[in-house]
């Protein structure tokens, strides 16, 4: 097919697809009335199709819709959770009150790590960096008056992600929403945890059998649901660098892959389900350009080494947050001018979610003012600046085009390094991809100390006797509080069938049936989080690192 048939297909199939998802406006144009089109520079002669191919279409390196912004705005989300169920619903409400169209559940560290409450492992540390959910009973309060059947949700969590999907499908059900109805993302990405973040519980083994579970149940009962969020966004905070963030999540997800034809699923069965998470850093053209150049490498892997058929099995989709690892406690307000920046390289790099962290986050949780700055930035972007008024408007650019293809070349040489070992799981389990973020992470280090790399307000333009901000503090009588309505919760239930569902997970746990199921039954019966993953490290074991 020449080039000009081949634009002429893209531009009917552009206009059928405008048919459900119209264009925001009937006519973009710029302050002095020029018309802004839809698609720049692939009417020209040398437009390399093969390495940039059209929006919405094979590689997607363009985009993975035809049409992008001008049909519809990235979804804004909120990171938020802290304290009790109770206090986190009324910011959710605050946020959707304000314009944020979808929620992004944080977890407290004991949840995130399958223990209770009442644990003395959780001592000191429920309800701080993220919402505490023991039960059923905090997803309930956690989702009051909040409609599941409108609201998309994305929720941040990895070992114990099976417990909290089937509390989310639990509550909906209670709400009169079928789970096929749901939409949202769960992480469920236990390979980063290894490589960068920590908050695992079971060895590799069980927990890739608890990740494919997830895959099969969602494929049958929850469709729309992203079962997986494949993270870079860690692997960058832990030290890495654009290049190995890229390299680092492809191999991660080419393990998830593999793990999910092994337990016998097709590759376009729950390949299109599958979703990524990138970091926005500092550097902005190099992040537009990493974003780029994971849809092309997706692409092409998916189509020409697993041979998957439908083209939503190429596409990468993705959602972004700003660098948390990037914000200063010193002046803490140049954080809003780091955020916008890193924001708009997300725009630009044609990302599907994006999270703005907040300016205080370096200094503790964002208090409601900070979310809402954080969120009127991506506003601003999307209804002011005109970059979402034509599709990727870096390409073309002989810098962006040739940090693209240099990213792509770099990560391919560790994803080649990465299969020489035997794949993500081997290589975590050698500890290569860890050293390998440490070396950077170290070398990052030493520039700043050394005055080589700038920090602006930290090592350079810095000031004295900066006046402290107004910080968002959780009860710290939290802890107690979450410990007696436990406690209340436990003495109330029907301990017979808590017994009898926890021994059938048990059970299930020794075969080789999906667990989802006896899991979302479990949830009913208000078994814990803690007690779940209890009998889930009797039967799996714990893992204790490299």
């Amino acid at each position: 097919m020449d080039k000009q048939q081949r634009l002429k297909n893209w531009q009917e199939k552009t206009e059928q697809s405008m048919n459900r998802f119209p264009e925001r406006k009937e006519r973009f144009h710029t302050s002095s009335d020029i018309e802004i089109k839809r698609l720049y520079g692939a009417e020209e002669e040398n437009y390399p199709f093969d390495t940039l191919g059209l929006p919405g279409e094979y590689p997607y390196t363009r985009g993975s819709q035809s049409t992008m912004y001008r049909a519809r705005f990235w979804t804004m989300r909120q990171y938020a959770g802290f304290g009790s169920a109770e206090e986190t619903n009324k910011r959710f409400r605050y946020l959707l009150e304000q314009g944020q169209t979808g929620l992004s559940v944080a977890f407290d560290l004991p949840t995130q790590i399958g223990y209770d409450s009442d644990q003395p492992m959780a001592r000191g540390e429920v309800g701080k960096v993220g919402v505490a959910i023991d039960s059923l009973e905090d997803m309930e309060a956690l989702l009051k008056d909040i409609p599941l059947d409108k609201v998309s949700t994305s929720m941040t969590i990895n070992a114990p992600a099976s417990v909290l999907l089937a509390m989310y499908i639990a509550v909906a059900q209670k709400q009169g929403v079928e789970a096929d109805q749901l939409s949202g993302t769960i992480q469920n990405d236990i390979l980063k945890e290894y490589i960068a973040r920590g908050t695992y519980i079971f060895p590799p083994n069980p927990s890739m059998r608890l990740i494919t579970d997830i895959f099969a149940y969602c494929q049958s009962h929850v469709p729309k649901w992203n079962t997986i969020s494949i993270s870079g966004y860690h692997i960058r905070e832990a030290g890495a660098n654009a290049a190995q963030e890229l390299a680092f999540t492809i191999a991660n997800g080419l393990a998830y892959v593999d793990a999910a034809l092994e337990a016998g699923l097709q590759i376009d069965d729950f390949a299109p389900r599958l979703a990524f998470f990138f970091n926005a850093h500092n550097q902005f053209f190099e992040e537009a350009a990493k974003f780029r150049a994971a849809r092309r490498m997706w692409a092409k892997l998916m189509k020409e080494r697993y041979g998957a058929k439908n083209p939503k099995s190429w596409q990468l989709r993705f959602h972004t947050q700003t660098g948390g690892s990037t914000l200063t406690a010193q002046q803490p307000d140049n954080n809003i001018v780091r955020v916008t920046t890193q924001a708009l390289s997300a725009v630009l790099g044609g990302t599907q979610s994006l999270h703005t962290n907040s300016r205080d986050e370096a200094l503790a949780l964002p208090t409601e003012e900070s979310a809402r700055i954080a969120l009127r930035t991506q506003q601003i972007l999307a209804h002011e600046t005109g970059v979402a008024d034509t599709v990727d408007p870096l390409a073309g650019s002989y810098y962006v085009e040739s940090l693209t293809d240099e990213l792509e070349r770099k990560a391919n040489e560790y994803l080649d390094k990465i299969e020489q070992m035997g794949g993500a799981v081997s290589a975590v389990e050698q500890g290569y991809m860890q050293r390998e973020i440490h070396h950077t992470s170290y070398e990052t280090q030493k520039k700043i100390e050394n005055g080589q790399e700038i920090i602006v307000g930290m090592n350079k333009f810095t000031i004295d006797n900066e006046p402290q901000p107004e910080l968002l503090r959780v009860d710290p009588e939290l802890g107690e509080k979450q410990k007696e309505k436990l406690k209340a919760l436990k003495s109330n239930r029907d301990q017979n069938r808590v017994s009898a569902q926890l021994e059938m997970l048990r059970s299930a746990a020794k075969g080789q049936d999906n667990l989802m199921p006896v899991i979302l039954e479990c949830v009913k019966s208000y078994c814990t989080v803690g007690e779940i993953c209890g009998v889930l490290r009797e039967e799996f074991g714990e893992y204790t690192g490299v």
